[in-house]
């Protein structure tokens, strides 16, 4: 019992860092999306609506298509990228401590800060270096519990709370949990997606560098929590 107990809280420790780390890198996924929104019309976290609007501008305007069409592709291109350099490097089914998530988190920062350095001159490579880090860091998804956490995008995140809220009205035994973790994603998402427009249109702040720092932040913060949690196990 004695070596038990200690056991317990550091995997509920460990639990809720999971969460909270996933609201944070959704939070600040959609920051930046949000900026680039703004910027340059281009989704960097999200193709589908990309994808759409290129569909619908074809019988309209040639000029403002081939434009889309070369921001959607280095998009997709990047984003396509960075989840295979995440799949090769360390992707995992389920959550790790031995795998280097912090240095991972940080390596997004700097495609992030590197995107702010092109964004004014190099637009295109802006878009290719912040969709490869957002590819990269949907791809570090991990389970929580049977439940995949995605944090650039809340769509599959709101098919499973409207999921398991219908479930719960039928009737059906559904952990509170379900239904908690994914509405925290997707209020972080939409808080993040408020905090870049605020960083843009109220002061044009760079929001890149500000979203890029705390990258770095958060993932020299995993870094060090990750050490702790191993000193005590």
């Amino acid at each position: 019992m004695q070596t038990d107990a200690p056991v317990g809280r550091s995997s509920h420790s460990m639990e809720s860092w999971v969460i909270a780390g996933g609201c944070v890198l959704t939070f600040l996924s959609a920051t930046a999306n949000a900026g680039f929104l703004i910027k340059l019309g281009t989704s960097v976290s999200h193709l589908t609506g990309d994808v759409t609007r290129v569909a619908v501008e074809l019988t309209q305007d040639t000029h403002h298509v081939t434009q889309m069409a070369n921001h959607l592709l280095l998009a997709m291109g990047g984003f396509l990228l960075g989840a295979m350099t995440a799949g090769f490097a360390i992707h995992h089914p389920s959550l790790e401590i031995s795998r280097p998530y912090g240095r991972a988190v940080m390596a997004i920062g700097v495609c992030l800060l590197l995107a702010h350095f092109a964004l004014k001159d190099h637009p295109l490579v802006a878009i290719a270096l912040a969709s490869f880090g957002c590819g990269f860091q949907n791809a570090l998804a991990t389970h929580y519990r049977g439940m995949i956490l995605r944090t650039t995008h809340i769509t599959g995140l709101l098919t499973d709370l409207g999921t398991n809220l219908g479930m719960r009205i039928r009737g059906h035994s559904i952990a509170s949990w379900k239904m908690l973790v994914p509405l925290l994603l997707v209020g972080s998402f939409f808080l993040g997606s408020g905090m870049g427009a605020i960083l843009v249109l109220q002061g044009d702040w760079p929001f890149l560098v500000i979203t890029a720092c705390l990258y770095l932040i958060v993932g020299a913060g995993w870094t060090l929590y990750k050490h702790w949690w191993r000193q005590i196990t």
